[in-house]
């Protein structure tokens, strides 16, 4: 499983990279030579999104997130254990719910034939990615929440 993640932050980092890459040579090129690249801002806000999803993934499945443990810290075990797994729960449900309506975003973009304005690239696919990431963070969700469920201990953080 350790491989599975470091792939979902590999590709997360690649997409930043790629957004920091456009972002830095956008910027030079339009200060140095008043030029810029086309659709330099639509594709990265796109990338952005993707790395968003695919980051979410990784910290979701390893509970890397920023938590406030302040009533977990003090709660005996059994109700450490109750409050780990109404969490989970209730993430699954809020991720699977957005999973779904990002699923209908990606084939309304695809139908309506959306594109962006310069080089006129499908947005689908850029959302198709995202969407990707999402599915696989509702997965891994869902798998933390089974290896929360089987744990002996409370202590699953």
């Amino acid at each position: 499983m350790d491989r599975v993640m470091r792939a979902f932050e590999l590709t997360a980092a690649a997409f930043l990279a790629a957004v920091a890459a456009i972002t830095f040579v956008s910027v030079f090129l339009r200060y140095l030579f008043a030029r810029s690249i086309p659709d330099a801002y639509d594709v990265c806000s796109l990338l952005l999104g993707i790395l968003i999803f695919w980051g979410i993934a990784a910290t979701s499945y390893r509970g890397e997130h920023i938590t406030v443990d302040l009533v977990w810290s003090v709660a005996p075990p059994r109700i450490k254990r109750a409050l780990d797994l109404f969490a989970g729960v209730l993430t699954l449900i809020c991720l699977a719910t957005l999973a779904w309506m990002v699923g209908t975003k990606v084939t309304s973009t695809l139908n309506d034939n959306v594109r962006t304005f310069d080089l006129r690239m499908p947005v689908w696919i850029f959302y198709f990615v995202a969407w990707i990431g999402l599915a696989a963070t509702v997965i891994l969700v869902g798998l933390r929440l089974v290896r929360t469920q089987m744990q002996p201990s409370a202590d699953s953080r």
